[in-house]
Parts: structure tokens; C-alpha cells; sequence
């Protein structure tokens, strides 16, 4: 194995998309917000809002639950 292949095997993190909530991350992570600030989490497996209805962005809190119940229910 080469060295590019080996940091490329140690460095590969997996990102998981659904179709509705939040994005998946292998952990533990550090995000950039636009501001420059650093988000980090040491958490095995992160969840990143994608709605921005989250009240601890960028991690998910399932407040996108909540607006799904309610354009199902219209």
C-alpha cells in the first residue's frame, strides 16, 4: 500500500444522506460555521441539521420532526 493510500484509508469518513433529517457522520468531528467559529463533537456518530430549525445547530435536535407531522397533517 502506498503512503497516499494509507492516508487516504486513515483519513475516509463517511457521510450518510437521507431524504429527510439530518446528515450522518462518522465521529468525532469538527465543523467550520460561516462565522469561523468550531464546532466539535467526540461523539461516535454526529447528526448535522439541515433545516436550521435546530436550537443547538449545527447538530441535529429533531426539531425537523415537528414541521413533517404538520405538513403531513394540512
Amino acid at each position: 500500500m502506498s503512503d497516499a493510500d494509507a492516508l487516504h484509508e486513515r483519513s475516509t469518513t463517511r457521510v450518510t444522506m437521507g431524504t429527510e433529517g439530518p446528515v450522518l457522520i462518522d465521529g468525532p468531528v469538527e465543523i467550520e460555521l460561516p462565522d469561523g467559529r468550531i464546532a466539535s463533537s467526540d461523539r461516535v456518530i454526529v447528526a448535522l441539521c439541515t433545516c436550521r430549525r435546530s436550537r443547538v445547530y449545527p447538530w441535529c435536535d429533531a426539531s425537523h420532526r415537528d414541521r413533517s407531522r404538520s405538513e403531513r397533517d394540512a
